[in-house]
C-alpha cells in the first residue's frame, strides 16, 4: 500500500532507513546492503530525494554520504509515517500557544538568561538556519536541558547559539551579519530583560 502511494519500494525503504536514523549518514554501498536493493535503483532514488530536499549529502574520505534533512518542511509528518515510534507524533510546531509556553518556560529556567530569540524551525515562515539564540552567562548543562525540551517537542535536532551579553551587544551595535540576518527574518523575541532589542 505505502509502496503504491510513494511510487517505489526502494524509495519507501530509503525513507524508512533515513527517518529512523536522524543525525546518521550512510554511503551508497552501505545503503544498498542495509535495504537489500540494487545499486542503480538506490542511486536513482537518492538523486530524487536530494532534489526534493528530504536528504542532504556531504563527501568525506572520498565517499559521498547521505543523511535525512531534519530541516525539511515535511520532516515531522514523514517521521510520523515511516518512524518506528521514536518520535512523538503529537509534536507540534511552536505556533500552538501551549507548546510556545512550554519552550519559553524551559528557556526562562536557564539561570542568567538575558535575551532569547526563536527563529528557524520554531517560527513559521522563518528561513534562518539558527533556531534559538541565547544570551547571558549560561551554564552549558542548563542550556542542554532546555534544548532537550524543545527537541523533544519538535521531534528533531535544534540548532542553537549561545553568546555572552557583551558579545551579543557588540555584534548588535556593529550590525554583525549573524545577528542582523536573524533579526531581519521572521523571529520571536522570547526574553529581552534589558530591552536591548527595543530600539531595533
Amino acid at each position: 500500500m505505502i509502496d503504491a502511494l510513494f511510487g517505489s519500494k526502494t524509495r519507501v525503504k530509503l525513507l524508512h532507513l533515513f527517518l529512523n536514523s536522524p543525525g546518521q549518514s550512510f554511503y551508497v554501498r552501505e545503503i544498498t546492503r542495509k535495504i537489500d536493493e540494487q545499486i542503480n535503483s538506490v542511486r536513482r532514488e537518492l538523486s530524487n530525494m536530494l532534489e526534493v530536499g528530504v536528504i542532504t549529502s556531504d563527501s568525506a574520505d572520498n565517499k559521498l554520504y547521505y543523511e535525512v534533512n531534519q530541516r525539511y518542511e515535511y520532516y515531522i509528518p514523514l517521521r510520523a509515517i515511516f518512524g518506528d515510534g521514536a518520535i512523538d507524533t503529537n509534536a507540534v510546531p511552536i505556533s500552538t500557544e501551549s507548546t510556545a509556553d512550554e519552550y519559553t518556560s524551559a528557556v526562562k529556567a536557564i539561570a542568567g538568561i538575558r535575551v532569547a530569540i526563536f527563529s528557524g524551525v520554531l517560527v513559521r515562515g522563518s528561513i534562518s538556519k539558527v533556531d534559538v539564540v541565547l544570551v547571558g552567562n549560561l551554564s552549558p548543562a542548563k542550556v542542554k536541558v532546555a534544548m532537550k525540551v524543545i527537541e523533544k517537542g519538535e521531534g528533531r535536532d535544534i540548532n542553537y547559539s549561545v553568546l555572552s551579553y557583551d558579545e551579543f551587544y557588540y555584534r548588535l551595535s556593529i550590525r554583525d551579519k549573524f545577528i542582523t540576518e536573524i533579526l531581519a527574518g521572521k523571529h520571536t523575541v522570547v526574553i529581552d530583560i534589558d530591552n536591548s532589542l527595543a530600539v531595533q
